[in-house]
This record gives C-alpha cells, sequence and structure tokens, in this order.
C-alpha cells in the first residue's frame, strides 16, 4: 500500500519550516509518517502551546479523521466522531462509506483555526457540550441556521451608547444584538461568526482615542461714559409754582362741642383779619421762595473689563464661558381675599455668554460654532397691573451665532459689538433764554455719551499627547491623623503656654 506522509510543523522551528516546505523530514520531533494504517499515526510535536499560530500545516494524502485527530490534538481538544458520519461503517444499503484523503498546506494558524476550516469543508461540524467539554464532529445541516455566539467587546474610549446603533449595522442576522453596558463600557455582541468579525473590525476603527481643543478666549468690554452740564436751571422756581392770597390763609379750628360754629370761624383769616387793613401782614401773595441750579461741571468715565477664561474640552463639545452678574429681581404678589401678599426673588445673567463647540478638520484645521451673547440692565419700565403701578426692570440683549474654520494656534476676533446711547437735555426761561449773550443766565445744555464696546479673540489649539505633564503628589498617601495647629505664640493664642508649647512639639516630632 502506498505510504502516507502527514507533517504539522510547530512555532519556533525554523530550520524544520524550510524542509518542510520542501516535503522533506528535517527532524523525528517535528513530522509525522504514518503508514498504510492509519491507526499507527501519531501527533507531531506534543509539546506544543495550545492556541499558538503555527508557521506551516501540512498534509499529503492523509485521510480525513487522521487529519482531524492531529489538528484536535495540537488544538487540546477532547472530541468524539459522531456515528452519523459514517466513515468505516456500512450504511442502511451494507456499503462501506470510505473517507477522503486529503492534502493541505496552510500558513501561520493555529491548531483550532485549521481544524474549524478543515471541518467546515467537507460538511461537518463541531459542537462543544459545555458540561462534559467534550466535542463531537457531526454533519452540518445545510438548512440549519448559523449559531449565534456571544461576545464581550471592552470598549477603550468610545461610550458604549453611541457606538451600539454603529455595531448593529453589521449585524444582518435578524436573531443577532447587541446590549451596551454604560456601567462597564462594554458591549454584548450576540452574532454569528462572520458578524462578529466584522463587528470587531467596525469597533477597532470607531473606538480611537477621542482629541481635545484647548480654547483661550480674552473678552475685552470697553465702556465709555462722558456727561456734561452747563447753565441755569430754573425750574425750581418756575414749575409748578404754588400761589396763594393773604398770610398763609387757612380756616380757623371748629370747637368740638359747638354743634354750628359761628359764620366767622368758616371764613378766611384774611377776612378775619380785613380790620387791620390790606397790609403785608394780612394780605399778600405768597408764593414758593426763588430756586435756581447752577451747573458748570464736566464728567468723564471709562471702564475696561478683562477676563481670559481657559478650558480643554472634547472634540465636538460644548464649552461654555459665562463672566458676569447675576442679578436680583423681587416678584412681589399682592395680596387677594384668599392669599397673603409675598415676595420672591429670581436672578437674570448680565453676563457676557460664549459657547464654543470645536471640530477638528482636516490638515490641523479646527472648525469652531461659536455662540455669543451679551446681556446688561437697561432703564426702568412702569408698569401698571390692577390699579397698582409697579417700577420694573428692562434688559438689553446682543447676540452672535457663527462658524469658522481656522488653523489649530490661530486667533480669532470677533467685535463689532457696540451700544451708543446718547442724551441731550436743554431747559430755558421762555424770551429770558433766547436773549443773546444774557440768556446763557437762563438756560441749561446737558449732554451724556454711553458707548459699550465689546471684543472677544479666541485661540484653540488641539492638543497633543505630549502636552500633558503628570503632576507629583503625596495626597493618597497621607493619613487620616492629621491635625491643624495654629503658628502663634502663647503671647497671641487664647490656650495656655503649656498647651501651646506641647502643640507645637508633637507637630514636630511628627514632621
Amino acid at each position: 500500500m502506498k505510504a502516507k506522509l502527514a507533517i504539522v510543523t510547530l512555532v519556533g522551528l525554523s530550520a524544520c519550516t524550510l524542509a518542510l516546505a520542501q516535503n522533506e523530514p528535517a527532524a523525528p520531533a517535528a513530522e509525522v509518517t504514518t503508514t498504510a494504517a492509519p491507526a499507527a499515526a501519531t501527533p507531531a510535536a506534543a509539546t506544543s502551546t495550545t492556541g499558538a499560530v503555527i508557521p506551516l500545516i501540512q498534509f499529503q494524502d492523509v485521510p480525513l479523521t487522521t487529519a482531524i485527530d492531529n489538528l484536535a490534538r495540537q488544538a487540546g481538544i477532547n472530541y468524539i466522531m459522531d456515528p452519523k458520519v459514517g466513515y468505516g461503517q456500512p450504511d442502511e444499503r451494507g456499503v462501506i462509506k470510505s473517507q477522503p484523503n486529503i492534502s493541505i498546506r496552510w500558513e501561520n494558524l493555529t491548531a483550532e483555526q485549521a481544524l474549524n476550516a478543515l471541518i467546515t469543508t467537507y460538511g461537518l461540524q463541531l459542537v462543544t457540550d459545555t458540561k462534559t467539554g467534550i466535542a463531537r464532529v457531526t454533519i452540518k445541516d445545510p438548512a440549519a441556521a448559523e449559531p449565534l455566539v456571544t461576545k464581550v467587546v471592552q470598549l477603550k474610549f468610545a461610550s458604549p451608547s453611541n457606538i451600539v446603533a454603529s455595531v448593529q449595522t453589521v449585524l444582518l442576522d435578524k436573531r443577532s444584538k447587541v446590549i451596551a453596558d454604560v456601567r462597564t463600557s462594554q458591549l454584548v455582541v450576540s452574532a454569528t461568526e462572520k458578524e462578529q468579525e466584522a463587528v470587531d473590525k467596525l469597533i477597532e476603527r470607531l473606538d480611537t482615542q477621542t482629541k481635545q481643543v484647548l480654547i483661550e478666549a480674552k473678552i475685552l468690554e470697553t465702556t465709555l461714559n462722558p456727561k456734561t452740564s452747563k447753565g441755569i436751571d430754573w425750574s425750581g422756581t418756575l414749575q409748578n409754582q404754588n400761589v396763594a392770597w393773604g398770610n398763609n390763609p387757612q380756616f380757623a379750628p371748629v370747637p368740638d362741642d359747638s354743634e354750628f360754629p359761628p359764620l366767622s370761624t368758616l371764613w378766611p383769616k384774611l377776612i378775619s383779619d380785613a380790620g387791620g387793613g390790606f397790609n403785608p401782614a394780612t394780605a399778600f401773595l405768597n408764593a414758593d421762595g426763588v430756586s435756581a441750579a447752577i451747573s458748570f461741571l464736566n464728567l468723564s468715565g471709562d471702564t475696561k473689563v478683562v477676563s481670559e477664561p481657559r478650558m480643554v474640552t472634547l472634540d465636538n463639545q460644548k464649552a461654555t464661558i459665562d463672566v458676569g452678574l447675576l442679578y436680583p429681581i423681587v416678584n412681589v404678589q399682592a395680596s387677594t381675599a384668599n392669599t397673603t401678599a409675598g415676595s420672591q426673588i429670581s436672578y437674570s445673567n448680565l453676563t457676557v455668554n460664549l459657547d464654543v463647540t470645536p471640530r477638528i478638520a482636516a490638515n490641523n484645521y479646527i472648525e469652531l460654532k461659536v455662540m455669543q451673547g451679551v446681556t446688561r440692565l437697561g432703564s426702568k419700565v412702569t408698569s401698571t397691573v390692577s390699579s397698582e403701578v409697579n417700577i420694573v426692570d428692562s434688559f438689553l440683549s446682543r447676540k452672535l451665532d457663527t462658524t469658522v474654520l481656522i488653523p489649530s494656534g490661530n486667533t480669532l476676533v470677533m467685535g463689532g459689538l457696540v451700544q451708543d446711547e446718547n442724551k441731550t437735555e436743554s431747559t430755558k426761561v421762555p424770551i429770558m433764554g433766547d436773549i443773546p449773550v444774557l440768556g446763557y443766565l437762563f438756560r441749561r445744555d446737558s449732554k451724556e455719551l454711553n458707548r459699550q464696546n465689546l471684543t472677544i479673540f479666541l485661540t484653540p489649539t488641539v492638543v497633543e499627547d505630549s502636552d500633558f505633564q503628570p503632576t507629583k503628589t503625596d495626597y493618597l498617601k497621607t493619613t487620616a491623623d492629621q491635625k491643624i495647629t495654629e503658628d502663634w505664640s502663647w503671647w497671641d493664642s487664647g490656650k495656655s503656654a503649656g498647651d501651646v508649647r506641647r502643640a507645637k512639639k508633637a507637630s514636630q516630632f511628627k514632621d
């Protein structure tokens, strides 16, 4: 009978690999030569490591069961041949089913991978009993669905909830599914072998480290508020004068015990004092005193507010900067028949708000989506509700929304948020205020300018791994036995001199 040769080359036997590639045995430990009887075959190099990659696997005209036996031993798999396979056994017609002889040559595979490829080629499958750990080589049903394999995938950088939708796109079998475990950042994938391979490749591409962007902002807000007022204001004298005839005329008091008071008590004092004659003490045209406000003053105000916040954010994640004041607003509730009056305080943001969302583009460019807003306090507004007059605040708001693309490390300047408010006021006495030169004594002119300018500088920079530096600290090594001692002497301390000395000695001993 023609001799059959089975050769398996193991890891690390490079010298044998060359010899086996030429179909020549290099060493007894690296080859198995079978005779005509397959039962005489022995495994090649039983010292092989299970799961190791074998540089060369080659069988030349070897029975199928012999190749399966050799590969199963190399893979460390306990198996049994299903009687339904029928190799060497008579079928229902009494015909003995012969097994095929195989000739294969594979490189850089594990023994288990080679075994699965071999039995799949000849319509067989390996079914493992989880209780006994013994595998069964049986006939594969062509109509049967491919079995599902459950695998737990540990993610390194990506969030499980974000990557689940992407993984589901490669699961074509309706039975396959994927579940995200947010606590452990893992994915539980139940799918076929082919789908598992597609999932592994997809996760390898998606589960990468997210880049970060350093955002440096400089907010410059300038306010100019010059004022000028010149002239004489006669409003206190000529506006809403109170004029009365007589010397402080008033009605005389009526006695409480008189049912019908005398007529003389009901007349003005001017008439009751008429016997004294029309003299300045009894009859005079009374009016408010002379009042004038003299103004000759210039005021100038210049305010500059600079804020330079810095922050690091992930790519495609929004960063928010708020600089300013929380302004209190008192909401007053009037009392009703069923409720009592009360008040409630809420706060409004009088801030410079800046929302920046960076996206790292190609060639180290950064796309910035910028939303900027400024809220300032405006003038008072009078509101009447249910016959009750309320004075409420108003607010001035300015917003800017834009998207730009700039190189990393460059500065974006945003300005133009300018607000100008001009106020002019003139007060004069008619006719007198129009007289040349002399009219300046009877008029007053005032002007006020309120100008606000806001400029924002943004500098985004892609953060590299080399930009981070570890900080040495021994905080985690500190114990709970920590005491705080005062550095004052016994003269300044409220403790006794002995307690101060003992505390200092204990602190020095511990150090």
